[in-house]
Order: C-alpha cells, then structure tokens, then sequence
C-alpha cells in the first residue's frame, strides 16, 4: 500500500462355530483390506454383483474431495487468483454472520459438484480465517472468499471485485453475529458506519483516483487486520478487506494481489489513493473496533 502497500505474503454346535470363525475371518479380510487399500473394501452381494464402495458414490450423490485431493486445491488467498470461483457483485450483500472452519475445507463453483478451492482453517497470519455467509441452502452456504477471480489485465481492464464460492455448512462453526456494517461513498469521500444499536458515524476519507479507482457497486467483508511500521501503520492497524481492484493488477506496484485496504494516512481527503480507503486516526480507530466479518459496501 505504500501507504497502500500490504504483506504480499505464506479405519453350542461345531457348525455354529465354523460359521462363527467364518464370519469373523470374513470381518478381518475386510478391514485389513480397507486399511492397505485406504478405503472400506467392496463386499460381493449375495447375487454376486459388487456393491457400491463408500469412495465411489452413486450418480448424482455428493462426494466430498479426498484429503490429498484437497490439499492439493489452490487456496483462497488474498493474492490468489482462482477462475472457477464466483463473481459477487451485489452492492449491499446481506451476510448471516460470522463463522470459522472445523478444518480446511473444500469451495465449489455454482454447480457445487466440482471442488475449485480450498479455504484454510487458518489464514496466513497463522489464527482462525474469518468466512462470512451470505446465503444458506440447505446443506450448502454461499461464502465470499479473500481470493481473485480473475485480473483486470486478463479481462479487458474490468474485473470482478469480490468472489464467492459455495461449501458444506458443516464444515462452519458460527462465531458471533455481524450487525454492524461499513459504507464507502467514493463520490462524497465518506465512510458511514451503520450500527442498529448507535447512531451513524460518519468521517471524510481518501478514495482512489481516476486512473486508479476504487471499485464500487460491491461489497466485501474486513478479513483480517495488523500492523506494520513499515507502511506507517505502527498505531493504527491496517484493515484488509476481501476486495480487490477491479482496473489493475498491481495498482500500487507491490506483490498484495491488488487488496483494497482501509488505513491510517494523514493525506485522507478526496481521490488520492491507490484504490484504497484512506483514513483519519479516529476514524481507523472506529472502525478498528469492529470485529472481522463486517461487511464494506463500496458505493458510486
């Protein structure tokens, strides 16, 4: 960020008994088979037809990846590009909370069959990622991740800003409720933080210029937040949020993926940023004090 620059960054009878011996036997050849093979063994039926095996689901059941299918996955980083994620451009998306992985977990695209990702349990901070959900359906819940879609430079100058993917509900431990929610207007250069409980707070910021603009008719969510000396933020931490710009790849030059961050800069005042949202000390501070997972709409 400069100002804007951000870490780039890393299971009786004799017949009774022969039956019994038999049975048993059979049970042992069974487990032994699954434990060599990594999966339960297949058993005949007793018309001789093979019945189905547990890694290989009936047409049209879901499977979940393997884990070293799993891991082998790209995951939804903040500097990651992933094409089979969804673009999400409603400009004030509802969110159902805040939640947690149980472990890492596999991301879908809309058909929600094929696995594109990966969201790790734990972010590169190295503490518990913060997932937001926006839409549930049944056993499935609609996340927005921290990771690319696709760049600007591949898509004519226009990329999305925001991207979702589908995953299992069961893979999520909800953590707290998210009531709080935080509006950029880059026309007016204001961050209004809209709170049911407390009047709205209302500060003058810097947005993005012309030739770098901060992406609007979106919204994203505060992912993570730190401080870094070393980009004037020993203070007052930066606050990264999941969304990224939309005409650059690089907007500042750097190796952050083009994040749009919220953070302190004493020059907070009209189009003069990176993409970023520049803000006063009280102003960074307020919005320090919202727990991650807010939503940020960014608005014309």
């Amino acid at each position: 960020m400069g100002s804007e620059r951000r870490v780039g960054h890393r299971g009786l009878t004799i017949a009774a008994v022969v039956a019994g011996v038999l049975v048993i036997a059979a049970t042992v050849w069974l487990v032994t088979a699954g434990a060599l093979t990594g999966r339960p063994a297949t058993a005949p039926r007793e018309d001789g037809a093979p019945t189905a095996s547990a890694s290989e689901p009936v047409a049209g059941e879901f499977a979940p990846p393997a884990a070293a299918e799993l891991e082998a996955l790209p995951e939804v980083r903040f500097d990651a590009v992933i094409g089979g994620l969804i673009p999400l451009a409603e400009a004030e998306a509802q969110v159902d909370g805040r939640y947690e992985l149980l472990h890492n977990a596999a991301l879908y695209g809309e058909d929600r069959r094929t696995a594109v990702a990966r969201f790790a349990a734990i972010d590169f901070l190295a503490v518990p990622s913060t997932v937001v959900v926006v839409e549930q359906d049944g056993d499935w819940s609609l996340v927005m991740t921290p990771a690319r879609v696709t760049l600007p430079s591949e898509s004519d100058g226009s990329a999305p800003a925001q991207s979702a993917a589908w995953m299992r509900t069961s893979d999520l431990r909800r953590v707290g409720d998210l009531p709080a929610r935080v509006v950029i207007s880059v026309a007016d250069a204001t961050l209004t933080i809209e709170d049911p409980s407390a009047e709205p707070a209302v500060f003058d910021v810097g947005v993005g210029t012309p030739d770098t603009p901060t992406p609007t008719g979106v919204t994203g969510y505060l992912q993570q937040r730190y401080l870094d000396p070393s980009q004037g933020a020993a203070e007052h931490p930066i606050q990264l949020t999941s969304l990224h710009a939309t005409a650059h790849d690089e907007p500042y030059g750097g190796t952050d993926g083009g994040l749009i961050g919220i953070h302190f800069n004493p020059d907070n005042d009209g189009a003069v940023s990176h993409g970023c949202i520049r803000l006063s000390a009280e102003a960074i501070d307020a919005v320090n004090r919202l727990p991650l997972g807010t939503p940020v709409s960014i608005v014309p």
